[in-house]
């Protein structure tokens, strides 16, 4: 299971600064992979940690109106997983912030596990996330993504009992990613009222950091999840931006605005917390 990679050391690296991570995802190929490359440098620059690129899929179940309709715009732009690794390629000449795919099985398979996991870690991919893959059903990408050295990201939902967040935390590396609400992503007004006490609760059966997204769209949002938990994961209301900014051409500037402000909120609320509220 790796430890010592790009994600481990940015972890190890904001805990130092009792900072929680921030973590933009948006839609590899939305609405063009030229595009999704100036965002990925924009975004560091302005102040994400790791970034999720997401893999476009055909039947995008966990993902509500906003990320659908930039799937929708990704696949029309031809992001498929070859050219989403060939874009990382190129990224890691510019930058070392670690990247993570985010998608569904089915392409994944479609590709080949033991190819995907081999050609992920050669283009410099740091962690893979199948949204739809249940742990007991992982051993196809399990196997070769240890063998390579890349993380696997799991999903825990508000739903999931304590002892099955173990078993999951077992095959996990990276961090785990709890899901606020039940249902799909996208912008919601406010965040359940017992997030806070299942972050605290997930932190009993495992030492991994744990970052929290689904629904967290405003930087009021994003320092309220950043009082207790270690990352904070944001990502419809940058598909939103980026829809509403497509004709114009300004959608790197908008969206970079909104990650700038996230984390300068992230940051000034954690900056009031000693380090041991949130471990």
């Amino acid at each position: 299971m790796p430890r010592g990679g790009r994600i481990a050391r940015k972890f190890l690296e904001l805990r130092g600064r009792n900072e929680a991570a921030l973590i933009p995802f948006m839609v590899a190929g939305d609405p063009d992979i030229a595009t999704t490359r100036r965002l990925v440098r924009e975004l560091e620059a302005r102040g994400a940690d790791l970034i999720e690129l997401g893999v476009p899929f055909s039947d995008p179940m966990a993902d509500g109106p906003a990320n659908q309709r930039a799937i929708a715009r990704g696949l029309e732009s031809g992001a498929s997983l070859p050219a989403i690794l060939s874009l990382v390629s190129e990224l890691r000449q510019e930058t070392q912030i670690p990247l993570i795919l985010y998608g569904y099985f089915n392409p994944y398979l479609h590709y080949g596990c033991e190819r995907l996991c081999r050609d992920a870690a050669s283009a410099g991919v740091d962690a893979i996330l199948a949204v739809d893959l249940p742990p007991e059903e992982n051993t196809e990408l399990l196997k070769p993504a240890r063998a390579n050295g890349l993380d696997l990201i799991y999903l825990l939902a508000p739903t999931t009992p304590l002892e099955r967040s173990r078993r999951i935390a077992r095959s996990a590396s990276g961090f785990l990613y709890y899901v606020s609400v039940t249902g799909v992503t996208g912008v919601r007004s406010e965040l359940g009222s017992d997030v806070e006490s299942k972050v605290r609760e997930l932190r009993t059966v495992s030492d991994l950091p744990i970052g929290v997204g689904f629904g967290i769209s405003t930087p009021q949002q994003a320092a309220k999840v950043a009082n207790f938990a270690d990352a904070v994961v944001v990502g419809s209301a940058i598909s939103t931006l980026i829809e509403q900014h497509i004709a114009s051409g300004g959608a790197v500037a908008a969206v970079g605005g909104l990650v700038g402000a996230l984390k300068d909120a992230i940051r000034a609320t954690r900056a009031t917390l000693p380090a041991s509220a949130v471990s």
